[in-house]
């Protein structure tokens, strides 16, 4: 598609409405993440990480009875915790991101035309 610039839109504002709603609004959006999105997608980049698959992967060997070394609630505890605490911290900065976009979003400007 094409955009469609009207300049004179004081003279044309039905041209203008028509041609705009097949655009969308100018508005900043950095955030990562949605309410419905924040557990799937953060736990598939904490997972892309090795560390974490190291640790995913001592807990599904664990489950072994014949492989098992240590309770399985103590594998698991390393690997809870790092996921949570980067999840907070994930969650924190996303929260952050969408508050500033908020701001920035709703702060007025002026519009020079000729």
């Amino acid at each position: 598609k094409w955009r469609i610039v009207l300049p004179d839109n004081g003279r044309r504002w039905k041209d203008w409405k028509q041609v705009s709603t097949f655009y969308s609004r100018n508005g900043i959006q950095t955030t990562k993440y949605t309410w419905f999105t924040f557990l799937p997608q953060s736990l598939l980049g904490q997972f892309h990480r090795l560390g974490n698959l190291y640790f995913l992967f001592l807990v599904v060997l664990n489950c072994f009875p014949q492989v098992e070394v240590f309770h399985r609630e103590i594998t698991m505890l390393p690997l809870l915790v790092v996921l949570l605490a980067s999840m907070i911290k994930d969650a924190i900065e996303d929260y952050r991101k969408y508050q500033y976009d908020k701001t920035i979003n709703f702060t007025k400007t002026r519009v020079y035309d000729k």
